[in-house]
């Protein structure tokens, strides 16, 4: 079935029955954070009491899988429902993510969003937070791929992301990853021969990256710039008082979608002063509990508000911690993924892509349920839209979470690094989950457990190693995944490696057009700028406007 005729094929509206009293959705999604980070999830040293409370009035996901082990992919998943892939969100091994918010990369308007579509369906739709799905196409002002452009009839915050670039010395992402990613290969000959050209063939090189700060790090209302560069440290209280909390007030007698997601823990890491130094485990643990605490005043603010039981309120994290992020000063800056190995970036081990997944939906949900299935991100959206299409590669995760089903409808997952399928998992009947590598990254040095010469893992060429047969893991009874099956221990072995090559011909015949997206260089006619490029430059006016959405901005 053609995109195009999945736009026509719907099905009734999924509230149909519920006219009179349509649920809210309050979806929070946190940046890097890792699952052993939460105390629900096994940690009994970050303090994080309200994401407990979160757990124990709900339901927790313990088998919770992102779409992708990075931002930009598996947020586009997350967005769609659909495998990054599919949307040309995906990329060729090298640059995995967008890096400049100038660049012509981002999710394409003729993807189908739950924002989009609960917004045909009436919803007022806001998201307060992080979107790294790009903004500008082919000017300065189109803003095709803008959270406007796709169902957010409000948007304050990060057009891009949060990175280090933002705050003065504390080094730059951007340049870690140019190196890493082979970008400035050739640097040292391509300066010299800039310089000799002209000055301005040299900076053509040298504005993208002195001025970064100025180029990614801003914030927006709307289609406007309000602020460039941002003021990192007042922008949690920007995000959750002024922002967020004020949203839900103002969407109190109507039907809503709030998607907050949160500038945390990516780095840099914030130092909030009422959070600074009050934990266990530095900065980085500060942070957490900083998240805690927003995440509980924002239960607080729907509990208040009445609006509790018809309220679905979701938590998660895009993809795993950060392991290799830490230096001398501030010690670990990334997250942990408890006894899962691997995380950020590296593809389909489980750190990276084995994130919490907690609903609370006071009188709908059990309170106190755990579910031990798989599921994934892409799942809410299957939910919230309710689109009849095989290319949509989530499903209703409701029967699950009701207890009406015991089984998750997952049989198999696909595991992403860029475009290239890493690894495939199977759920047949009975407990077992099968896990097949296909190629895993090349961890540094040697017998570490990630990519610490290089601070991120790549995905291809000599940066990885391709396994013959495969590596194959029972993840319900190995989930640490460090005792590879064999044809001596495993007497389905055969039949695992089988089963499993079948799942990826059926699913590959259904990436007829997949497309790829590469279009992540800087391009100053795209850039977002408040003033007269290149002097841009800003500082929000705090005074109040109204966020329920409308024509602010555009």
């Amino acid at each position: 079935m053609s995109f195009v005729a999945l736009q026509f094929c719907t099905c009734s509206a999924p509230f149909k029955h519920r006219v009179d009293s349509k649920p809210n959705f309050v979806l929070m999604m946190v940046d890097d954070l890792g699952i052993g980070d939460v105390g629900c999830y096994g940690n009994n040293t970050i303090r994080t009491p309200n994401i407990d409370r979160l757990a124990s009035e709900g339901v927790k996901l313990t088998q919770h899988i992102a779409a992708a082990p990075l931002c930009t992919p598996s947020r586009a998943a997350f967005m769609t429902g659909r495998y990054a892939l599919r949307s040309g969100m995906g990329s060729v091994g090298r640059v995995q993510v967008l890096l400049f918010l100038g660049g012509s990369g981002g999710l394409p308007t003729s993807e189908i969003t739950f924002a989009k579509r609960l917004q045909q369906q009436g919803y007022t739709t806001g998201l307060v937070g992080k979107w790294h799905l790009g903004v500008n196409c082919e000017h300065r002002g189109d803003h095709c791929h803008h959270p406007n452009q796709h169902g957010f009839s409000y948007f304050y915050g990060l057009p891009f992301t949060l990175f280090n670039d933002c705050l003065p010395g504390h080094g730059s992402d951007i340049l870690v990853c140019v190196r890493v990613c082979g970008l400035l290969d050739v640097s040292l000959w391509l300066l010299v021969a800039l310089f000799c050209l002209s000055i301005l063939a040299t900076a053509v090189w040298y504005v993208p990256f002195k001025l970064l700060p100025t180029w990614n790090c801003i914030i927006m209302r709307n289609r406007d710039v309000i602020e460039q560069p941002m003021t990192v440290e007042t922008l949690p209280q920007r995000l959750l008082g002024e922002r967020a909390s004020h949203f839900l007030h103002s969407n109190v007698d109507r039907p809503f979608l709030l998607f907050f997601s949160l500038a945390h823990v990516h780095t840099p890491l914030f130092k909030t002063p009422a959070f600074a130094g009050k934990s266990r485990h530095g900065c980085y643990g500060d942070n957490i509990e900083e998240v805690d605490w927003i995440i509980g005043k924002v239960t607080e603010t729907v509990d208040s508000l009445g609006l509790a039981n018809n309220t679905l309120m979701y938590f998660t994290s895009d993809h795993g911690g950060h392991l290799e992020d830490a230096n001398s000063v501030m010690g670990q800056r990334g997250g942990w993924n408890s006894i899962y190995k691997g995380g950020k970036a590296m593809g389909g081990w489980e750190g990276g892509i084995r994130v919490p997944g907690i609903f609370r939906w006071p009188g709908r949900l059990a309170a106190g349920r755990v579910v031990d299935e798989p599921t994934s991100l892409m799942d809410l959206t299957l939910y919230l839209i309710k689109l009849c299409s095989l290319h949509l590669d989530g499903y209703n995760l409701m029967p699950l979470l009701e207890g009406k089903v015991e089984r998750s409808d997952h049989e198999f997952m696909f595991h992403y690094c860029g475009i290239y399928l890493n690894a495939v998992r199977w759920h047949p009947p009975g407990d077992s989950i099968f896990k097949v590598h296909f190629f895993t990254p090349n961890f540094s040095p040697p017998g570490a457990g990630g990519c610490y010469d290089t601070k991120v893992c790549l995905c291809h060429g000599a940066h990885v190693t391709h396994h013959h047969p495969p590596l194959l893991y029972d993840i319900f009874h190995d989930p640490s995944e460090s005792r590879p099956l064999t044809p001596d221990t495993e007497p389905r072995y055969a039949e695992i490696l089988e089963q499993t090559a079948k799942a990826v011909e059926w699913h590959q015949s259904t990436l007829t057009n997949k497309q790829v997206s590469d279009d992540i260089l800087w391009r100053p006619w795209l850039q977002p700028c408040c003033g007269t490029f290149p002097f841009c430059g800003c500082k929000e006016d705090t005074s109040f406007s109204d966020p329920r959405g409308g024509s602010e901005g555009e």
